[in-house]
C-alpha cells in the first residue's frame, strides 16, 4: 500500500480489486450476519438481572465487584455458553472487521473530499477494533477462569468500549456514504 499523491493514508482494503469489492462485500456482510445470528442465540442464556445485556454487560462491567456477580448469575450451562461464545467471537472478529472496513472503503470512493479521506482512518479502525475485541476476550476469559484481579474486568471494559466507538464510527461513516445525496453538478 502506497500513499496517493496528495499524501493521504491509504485505506487498508486499498489492495483488492475494484471488481471484486462489492461482491466480496455482500459475501462478508452475509457471513458476518449468520456468525451475528449465531453469537445472539449463545448470548440469550446469559441475560439475567445482574447481566441484563448478557455478555455485553460482563464486558462493560469494568471492576471485580460487577463482573464477579454477572458470573455468580450464570449457572453451569450459562457459563458454558459464555465460554463458548468468547472463543467463536475470534472467528466472528476478522469477518466482522473486514466487512466494515471493505463498507467503508467502498463509501469513501462514492465520495471526494474531507469525507472520502476520512475513509481510511476509519477503515484501519474497524481493523484495529477486532484487535481490542481480541484483547478484551482475552480479559473476560482470565477473569472466568478464576483470575480475580482487577486488571482483567478494567481491561476488558476499556477494550469493549474503544471497540464499540470505533465500529460505530465506522458503521455511522459506512451509511453516511450511502445513504447521504451524491452532490449533482450542472455541466
Amino acid at each position: 500500500m502506497t500513499r496517493d499523491r496528495r499524501g493521504d493514508m491509504p485505506h487498508p482494503l486499498d489492495f483488492i480489486s475494484q471488481k471484486i469489492r462489492k461482491p466480496l462485500f455482500l459475501s462478508l456482510l452475509a457471513a458476518t450476519v449468520v456468525l451475528f445470528a449465531v453469537l445472539r442465540a449463545l448470548d440469550a442464556p446469559l441475560q439475567t438481572s445482574a447481566a441484563p445485556n448478557g455478555i455485553v454487560s460482563y464486558e462493560l462491567a469494568g471492576n471485580i465487584k460487577p463482573a464477579a456477580e454477572i458470573l455468580a448469575s450464570w449457572d453451569a450451562r450459562a457459563q458454558l455458553f459464555a465460554a463458548f461464545g468468547l472463543g467463536f467471537d475470534y472467528l466472528f472478529m476478522p469477518v466482522y472487521a473486514l466487512t466494515l472496513s471493505l463498507g467503508v472503503l467502498l463509501a469513501a470512493r462514492r465520495r471526494a473530499g474531507w469525507f472520502a479521506r476520512l475513509g481510511a482512518p476509519l477503515g484501519w479502525g474497524a481493523l484495529l477494533a477486532a484487535l481490542f475485541d481480541a484483547v478484551e476476550n482475552f480479559s473476560l476469559w482470565k477473569f472466568m477462569l478464576g483470575d480475580f484481579q482487577t486488571l482483567w474486568p478494567r481491561l476488558a471494559a476499556v477494550c469493549a468500549t474503544t471497540k464499540f466507538a470505533l465500529l460505530s464510527l465506522g458503521l455511522a461513516y459506512a451509511l453516511a456514504g450511502w445513504l447521504w445525496p451524491r452532490k449533482t453538478t450542472n455541466s
